[in-house]
């Protein structure tokens, strides 16, 4: 009976939102909506070609968690101040996405805010290469295109196949990626900044965002 009791304590405690998220890597961004000109959009930066990773992509201000952040939303402030030049404390969260779980080892933290965009007046050129916005009735109304991706797991040569039923004629699960693409005025938004552009537009139109 103490087990059982001392179980239903442990599983009443909080638990990671999935299995692995206490070990995987993790990151967090903001979608950002800004008013220009009395319009709402949505501010997207192009990542400097100077990155080691991803130069030249399209992508949300944010980044990776570091061990001073506090939570996810702390990650996501920081480092939109960071690249925008602004102050987190003027960055008014709307509320969370939820987190998009990329792989088993990485896990990415959508967050929604308003921005002022008179604020933003230097960005950092250091991981920004420029900033562009986009009329968030035109993304409500806009239908993205996607292509399809096969992932084929492939073990190692060390993989002891001995010890699984079948050996190396085990049946292996493959899965098919999804990669979304929007086009804007030359722009390519594509990845995971589409996914989760994607989730958030969705969800948008059912709470008929594009008739308020």
């Amino acid at each position: 009976m103490m087990i059982a009791e001392t179980l239903r304590k442990m599983l009443g405690e909080r638990q990671p939102l999935f299995i692995g998220e206490d070990t995987a890597s993790k990151a967090a961004v903001i979608i950002p909506l800004v008013q220009v000109e009395g319009e709402w959009r949505v501010l997207f930066e192009v990542r400097s070609h100077k990155m080691r990773n991803q130069p030249g992509d399209i992508s949300f201000p944010g980044g990776k968690l570091e061990k001073s952040d506090e939570s996810p939303l702390s990650a996501a402030l920081r480092e939109t101040g960071e690249e925008l030049g602004i102050d987190p404390a003027e960055i008014e969260v709307i509320g969370r996405l939820s987190p998009y779980v990329v792989s088993p080892s990485f896990v990415l933290y959508p967050f929604v805010a308003v921005l002022d965009y008179g604020r933003i007046r230097e960005y950092n050129r250091q991981e920004v290469e420029e900033i562009f916005t986009v009329p968030l009735k035109w993304l409500l109304e806009y239908e993205p295109y996607c292509h399809y991706v096969p992932v084929e797991p492939k073990p190692e040569p060390d993989f002891p196949f001995h010890k699984i039923m079948n050996g190396v004629r085990y049946r292996w699960r493959s899965r098919v990626l999804e990669e979304w693409f929007f086009e804007y005025e030359g722009y390519t938004i594509w990845g995971m900044t589409a996914r989760v552009l994607k989730y958030f537009l969705d969800l948008a139109r059912k709470a008929d965002l594009g008739g308020a």
